[in-house]
């Protein structure tokens, strides 16, 4: 039995613990003595007091103290944002099981859009269980490309815990936002007929606009189960050269 995960009870989060540890190894290896001293004494603070009030004070301070730079081999956490889903991990375990899920719907309201791009990164590992589905699809609303990306891009939670109707969504969105498709866990594993035919109707749609069809279309689609109707379209278009030549790779010969 895995250690890993404690087993919940009800809705109550479950945290992977030993993705935090990763986190806090990795970021320790980053920081001076003088940043260590002072996020150390952060992670005493919110032991002491732990509170949303010493959460949002200790957040606000990350990017500052901590500096914004690349954290090497963490698939793009930044320091700040390691810094805010470790002050957070730590917050929630602290509180009674059935706080938790409760105080982290709060602080995502109160999150600015870095803060909230932090937490939904970390969202698969504070919620192994997926009881924060609502607020994923609340964050895949909105307009802003740094926080969709956050729950979009390297997070395995969508693939885990979403419907194909919501999977399919956040995969058009991405699409729609310029998104690299290749980074969202799961889709090659969740194309379908369905998918393909939004993605076809996503592309008619941006060429119907004259605009450019989003590179990463083809990632979202199962060339396999296209119809006969559908692999002509598409090879008519490379021929037409409205779509760009590589999309020939995918189709069969005799398409």
């Amino acid at each position: 039995m895995s250690m890993d995960v404690i087993a919940p009870s009800s809705n109550a989060l479950a945290p992977r613990h030993a993705a935090f540890a990763e986190r806090r190894r990795q970021l320790d290896g980053q920081l001076a003595p003088d940043t260590r001293r002072w996020w150390q004494e952060a992670l005493e603070q919110l032991a002491r007091k732990p509170s949303a009030n010493t959460l949002v004070l200790l957040s606000s301070q990350c990017k500052r103290r901590l500096g914004d730079s690349l954290v090497p081999d963490s698939q793009g956490w930044t320091r700040s944002q390691l810094a805010r889903a470790l002050l957070l991990a730590q917050l929630l375990q602290q509180q009674a099981s059935a706080d938790r899920l409760p105080l982290l719907r709060q602080l995502f309201l109160w999150a600015d859009d870095s803060e909230k791009s932090a937490l939904l990164k970390a969202l698969d590992d504070l919620d192994s269980q997926g009881h924060s589905l609502d607020l994923a699809l609340q964050a895949g609303r909105t307009n802003n490309r740094e926080v969709f990306a956050a729950i979009a891009l390297d997070n395995p939670f969508p693939a885990r815990h979403y419907n194909d109707r919501a999977f399919n969504q956040l995969v058009l969105k991405s699409l729609g936002m310029g998104l690299d498709s290749r980074r969202i866990n799961g889709l090659a594993q969740r194309r379908s007929v369905n998918l393909n035919q939004l993605a076809l109707d996503l592309m008619e749609e941006q060429l119907a606009a004259q605009r450019n069809v989003s590179d990463g279309l083809p990632q979202a689609i199962a060339f396999e189960l296209l119809s006969p109707a559908q692999r002509l379209r598409l090879r008519d278009l490379c021929q037409q050269r409205r779509l760009p030549p590589h999309w020939l790779e995918h189709l069969p010969a005799d398409a």
